[in-house]
């Protein structure tokens, strides 16, 4: 699949949003790889020891315990998100809308796992699908 112009301006409106709704600091950085099912299966076998793709991951830099660094760069790395562009094509397809806010979801939801949030129980699950609400919201994106 190809990557259009309009995928990469979809996420880049996703991540300023969030950016902008969670006060995170500008000289923050995020890299996002939009990918086919192939690597983020790769992927998703390494890290997580699940052997399927799956439509979007994220891996936080800014978690664990390593000691604060003196003198560190001006920029903030936050971390990763891939995005497997055949799974949210599927999944835009079963959902019944685009492909642009299939891709919006998956932005969003990647940040909101950079910034801590989880969906392990049900009540993780409540809020973190409230936040992806909210801030697609601050999109014009609603649930369709």
């Amino acid at each position: 699949m190809i990557v259009t112009l309009q995928m990469e301006q979809i996420v880049r409106s996703v991540l300023n949003k969030a950016a902008e709704a969670y006060e995170i600091e500008p000289h923050t950085e995020v890299s996002v790889v939009l990918s086919d099912d192939e690597y983020i299966h790769q992927l998703n076998r390494q890290y997580r020891g699940k052997d399927c793709p799956t439509d979007v991951l994220s891996f936080a830099l800014n978690e664990g315990e390593e000691p604060e660094i003196i003198d560190k760069p001006e920029e903030i790395l936050l971390g990763d998100i891939i995005i497997s562009l055949e799974t949210a094509t599927r999944q835009a397809e079963e959902y019944g809308h685009s492909l642009e806010r299939e891709l919006a979801y998956l932005t969003v939801h990647g940040i909101l796992h950079l910034l801590g949030y989880d969906h392990m129980t049900e009540e993780e699950k409540k809020k973190m699908r409230q936040e992806e609400e909210y801030v697609l919201s601050f999109l014009g994106i609603n649930r369709v």
